[in-house]
């Protein structure tokens, strides 16, 4: 087998440990491989990589192991190593043959022979985006939780003030929320609370806040308000930082702001995932791929299996899934008709992800291309499916021995 690294090195990684086998020339035509065990302190990861740039390794490579590959592959990119990250299921080794020193062996024997694709993994400040948005939707999502959590308390106590007011949240219903907990239980006192178009509602108000509420559930309430106030605040904070930190890339956002279904928020979510340089992709069916947005490919013996999407990036999956939806829910453009076409023969949760997946082709254009998205219009389908008849038409006039020309139609 051709030998393609003259002196790479395979890494083992560990919670506690990192096991790293250097293969190189053993002087005498052949190849020797030495084998060393460091602990994964930051001292321990610093005398490994003098250790790697003493044996004059070029290139290491490293199984995705959970988070702990990150400390180690931070501190050898600052080393200059040319690093290789890769999926623990394309290097599974034989079963009862498993060892941290037979898996660091056989990942350097691999390097060293090119037999390797390395996964993607972004620039530091794509990361660090990535980071703040991932963050910034747990937040959200337990900001609803939350909410949620009021609506139960509030119900549990007999207050449907969810069947009046679209908001519990809003400036009408914190007033009522916050004079609940400080004692008041008068319905007519709470529901003169109401502002602007909700003080239409007091009559509907006043039934709708006389209840059974004690201090058990004004305790439940302050608490979940407290904390919402907290989680309000922390994600306005990460917006000012991801706004801060998406300068840089704001001419990227805008372009992905002009898909239908893609707003801001969204469009920053996407940057993090797969960042701005599309290079890293070939094409676009390589994006789609990575990111577990299309069909997968199981054939053996002649018969094809399922071919499920595979898991990919999930955070990702989740904005574009929510993305489509958005999309579904428009007029006249070309995502939202693409939609109910695939929706009537296949399902909704289905032609979600397949929208999903004309979402991200369609990022992986607009940034490789530099250019905003042009809508094909809701009648592409109808317009394509005429010219498709249009031209079987022709080609049975033409198998009968008709000569057809068309004639330019009138503007």
């Amino acid at each position: 087998m051709d030998l393609l690294i003259e002196r790479c090195a395979g890494l083992d990684v560990g919670k506690l440990e990192v096991v790293a086998c250097v293969r190189a020339p053993d002087g005498k035509g052949g190849r020797r491989s030495e084998v060393r065990t460091y602990d994964t302190f930051t001292s321990g990861l610093e005398a490994l990589a003098g250790w790697l740039g003493a044996e004059g390794v070029t290139e290491v490579v490293m199984e995705a192991t959970g988070q702990y590959w990150k400390p180690i592959w931070y501190l050898l990119e600052d080393c200059h190593f040319e690093l290789l990250l890769v999926n623990a299921r394309h290097v599974k080794i034989l079963p009862g043959r498993k060892t941290d020193v037979g898996d660091a062996a056989w990942l350097a024997e691999l390097l060293e022979h090119g037999l390797l694709r390395g996964s993607f993994v972004p620039p530091p400040v794509i990361r660090e985006l990535r980071d703040l948005t991932r963050y910034r939707k747990r937040l959200i999502q337990a900001h609803a939780s939350e909410e949620q959590r009021i609506h139960k308390t509030l119900e549990d106590a007999g207050i449907k003030l969810d069947s009046v007011a679209s908001d519990v949240l809003g400036v009408s219903g914190r007033l009522m929320l916050n004079a609940l907990v400080a004692g008041e239980r008068d319905p007519e006192v709470l529901a003169d609370l109401a502002k602007r178009r909700l003080r239409s509602k007091i009559p509907e108000l006043r039934q709708a806040l006389r209840g059974r509420f004690g201090d058990h559930h004004a305790l439940l309430v302050r608490l979940s308000l407290t904390h919402i106030e907290q989680l309000e605040a922390a994600i306005a904070e990460l917006d000012a930082r991801v706004d801060a930190m998406i300068a840089p890339f704001e001419r990227a956002r805008d372009r992905l702001d002009t898909i239908t279904g893609v707003g801001k928020r969204a469009a920053e979510c996407i940057i993090a995932e797969i960042g701005v340089d599309m290079s890293v992709f070939p094409t676009a069916g390589h994006l789609a791929s990575w990111a577990g947005r299309c069909p997968g490919n199981n054939k053996t013996g002649g018969k094809r299996r399922s071919g499920k999407t595979t898991k990919g990036n999930r955070w990702l999956g989740d904005i574009l899934t929510e993305c489509a939806w958005a999309a579904a829910h428009t007029r006249d453009t070309y995502l939202s008709a693409q939609f109910w076409r695939l929706a009537r023969r296949i399902g909704k949760q289905k032609a979600a992800i397949a929208v999903g997946h004309s979402i991200l082709v369609i990022a992986w254009h607009l940034l490789s291309n530099d250019c905003d998205y042009q809508d094909l219009g809701g009648d592409f389908f109808a317009r394509r499916d005429t010219d498709r008849a249009r031209q079987r038409a022709i080609a049975q006039l033409e198998q009968l021995g008709y000569q057809v020309t068309l004639e330019p139609v009138a503007a």
